[in-house]
């Protein structure tokens, strides 16, 4: 990934969705443009017209922190999306980003004793290691029930971005499937402005791309996103819908690795559900998926999956 073409990119679309009037201008006549202007945005910023669009052609190395913060107040960007521009500004200085080193193509991950131990001793929820290629690294016991639609029969390791995008199976265990294609796209957007080193992730983006008009055109929006905490809607194809609330943290051993836990609300009838998975995974274990410790599927998926 270019980064001159990230840059220039991001800066465009973002400029592109603030209106005169969101930004409290005038937006008089024989506009030509969407959105504010590079010399309205400029003068938001205090910068030079000439220095903005020096910016938004994608020359943003060496711009300094009040800069990237006035430019960021000007485009009304969140907190995501700041960082993601920090984040571009840090990979054109050539400084690694959150605390990974620079590296083309990511190492074998095999998981330590002690957090397989963790996963397996959350019995109650679904916990599940990620990396920032969306790949399922390790799962626990209901994880693996849980996620059969995704782990599948076996080959290549679990991934929720190729999921998502290639599976048709994915659009009956997501209900909310465009909302959560969005997020899928907008985490994957951030880790490439993270690490634009990472050439996994950019085989990854380059397939997806090629495989799926709805990835492309989403990819091309330059929206970002973290994960952090909410609610997703599941349909499973043993227990039914579930609604479970997710908490996403980090893991400090392995920068750019998060442990996420799905749990329900308890009393509510998705609690009930997940507990009825539990209890069906234990009672067919020769039907519940497993992973080994490369993170690559085993097994077979529960009856009834698809």
């Amino acid at each position: 990934m270019d980064n001159k073409d990230e840059v220039r990119e991001f800066l465009m679309t973002r400029r592109a969705r603030v209106t005169p009037e969101d930004a409290g201008l005038t937006a008089g006549s024989n506009r030509r443009v969407d959105g504010l202007r590079r010399s309205e945005v400029a003068a938001l910023a205090g910068v030079s017209v000439e220095y903005y669009a020096k910016l938004e052609r994608g020359a943003i190395a060496g711009a300094s922190a009040a800069v990237l913060d006035a430019v960021s107040d000007a485009l009304q960007l969140d907190d995501t999306e700041r960082a993601h521009l920090l984040d571009l500004a840090r990979a054109a200085d050539g400084i690694p980003t959150s605390g990974r080193s620079r590296r083309r193509a990511p190492r074998a991950w095999a998981p330590r004793p002690s957090l397989s131990w963790a996963l397996e001793a959350i019995t109650d929820a679904v916990a599940f290691v990620r990396d920032p290629r969306q790949n399922l690294l390790a799962v626990n016991e209901l994880g693996r029930a849980f996620y059969s639609p995704v782990i599948g029969d076996g080959g290549r390791a679990p991934n929720l971005a190729r999921f998502q995008f290639l599976d048709p199976a994915a659009r009956d265990f997501y209900p909310d499937w465009e909302l959560l294609a969005g997020m899928c796209v907008g985490v994957m957007r951030a880790e490439a402005g993270r690490d634009p080193h990472d050439r996994a992730l950019q085989e990854l983006v380059g397939e997806l791309s090629t495989r799926s008009e709805t990835f492309r055109r989403l990819w091309a929006a330059h929206d970002v996103r973290t994960h952090g905490a909410g609610t997703k809607r599941f349909q499973h194809p043993v227990v039914g819908e579930l609604t479970l609330t997710y908490e996403e943290l980090a893991l400090t051993a392995e920068p750019g690795n998060v442990l996420l836990i799905y749990t329900a609300e308890p009393g509510s009838p998705s609690a009930e559900r997940l507990c009825l998975l539990a209890s069906w995974a234990a009672e067919h274990p020769s039907e519940a998926v497993d992973t080994s410790g490369s993170g690559s599927p085993a097994g077979r998926r529960p009856a009834g999956g698809r």
